[in-house]
């Protein structure tokens, strides 16, 4: 055979190059499913090629998710419905959830004003220390995307408190920024992922509230979201890749890992915060800051795994989360909650990977109450719901 033919052959035989799969991702510790993926080498153990690409702001990582700049992204499991019913985004617009990356492991920050009115989880004195303060001052929140998991624990906190949120500013921070904004006092709280709650409080610019498992135990917060030509057209990179992240989420549960996982996120290219701050509150332990002492949480800490309980992406919450839309007045009408939450979760491809990996396929669709709440949510009577929710 010729040298040309052998050259010919060879080429028609060849493997076409793996696409470069893009994934974007907010420097907050739960990235750290992304993270630990690339790092640990499981994508590259299910033969796809992942790019990571930190992001500014959540609106950033919207926007190049709908434009194709992204495949995915670590995201706010709620800004898919968000988006999709126009609070946060142009109405009609298609982000996918592919599944669920993380529980757990957010909280609220209020500024050193609250120092000595208001202590840890102390729900009771927050309405008489609002008032305090807005006698002398304008009173703001922040939190990271309107309709995002942050503006809603924000708000069921104001709800639980007797705070109505139209009586105080609520403004719109990335996460990185905030601690930034807190130390020039343009806000006197926030709602935001770790570890900037616990760079505020080593900082001394302000103290640990409340955590966001204690407005909800274990509740959805970070998904991974495709857009919508990655979940239609690339099935198997896109299974491969839920693959590589579920090891890595079970990887992350092994406690004696969150060390390794907390040098990975402070580097410069992740999240770029102290790794003592990520590592303390990855473990569960929260310096409060305020003089307030160390809260230890147990079993409710940021988890990614848990048995699988994490990782499924259930249509029941997804519904909640609109109904919550409803409940603080930022939709006008309801949507189809039920149609809405299954266009946009892939149930479907996520119960074929799992079934895949042995991982336990939770139940979904079953009421659940949160903590600060006394009435259970019925995902399939939502109605009944916000007819008793306080606002």
């Amino acid at each position: 055979m010729s040298l040309l033919a052998v050259l010919i052959s060879s080429i028609a035989h060849a493997k076409p190059p793996k696409r470069v799969i893009k994934l974007g991702f907010i420097p907050l510790t739960d990235c750290a499913p992304l993270v630990i993926a690339k790092e640990m080498g499981f994508f590259a153990k299910y033969g796809v090629d992942v790019q990571l690409s930190k992001e500014a702001s959540w609106a950033v990582v919207r926007d190049k998710i709908l434009n194709g700049e992204l495949d995915g992204a670590h995201c706010l499991f709620s800004m898919p419905f968000s988006v999709y019913t126009g609070i946060g985004g142009k109405s009609g617009s298609e982000m996918k959830i592919a599944m669920t990356l993380s529980n757990n492991g957010q909280g609220i920050t209020l500024s050193k004003d609250f120092c000595g009115l208001v202590g840890f989880k102390e729900i009771k004195k927050v309405a008489s220390a609002v008032k305090s303060l807005k006698a002398r001052k304008e009173v703001t929140f922040a939190m990271t995307f309107p309709g995002g998991t942050h503006d809603i624990w924000l708000r069921n906190w104001l709800a639980a408190c007797g705070v109505n949120a139209k009586s105080v500013g609520i403004i719109t921070i990335p996460p990185p920024q905030m601690v930034a904004n807190m130390k020039v006092d343009n806000m006197e709280g926030f709602c935001v992922g770790e570890p900037w709650n616990g760079v505020a409080a080593t900082q001394g610019i302000g103290f640990t509230h409340i955590a966001s498992q204690d407005i909800w135990k274990n509740h959805p917060e970070k998904a991974l979201v495709v857009n919508k030509t990655f979940a239609d057209g690339d099935k198997e990179d896109l299974k491969n890749v839920m693959k590589a992240i579920i090891e890595a989420c079970k990887w992350l549960d092994v406690m004696g890992n969150r060390k390794k996982a907390a040098v990975f996120l402070s580097r410069p290219n992740y999240v770029n915060a102290p790794v003592q701050v990520i590592e303390a509150r990855l473990m569960g332990s929260t310096d409060l800051g305020c003089d307030l002492g160390v809260q230890k949480y147990k079993d409710d800490y940021m988890l990614f795994y848990n048995n699988g309980v994490v990782n499924t992406p259930k249509v029941a919450y997804g519904i909640w989360f609109m109904a919550q839309y409803m409940r603080f007045g930022m939709l006008n009408s309801a949507p189809n909650y039920k149609e809405v939450a299954k266009k946009l979760i892939m149930t479907e491809l996520y119960d074929e990977v799992a079934k895949s990996m042995g991982v336990t396929i939770q139940e979904d669709m079953k009421p659940f109450k949160t903590n600060l709440e006394t009435i259970t949510f019925d995902p399939n009577n939502p109605a009944a719901y916000l007819a008793g929710a306080k606002r």
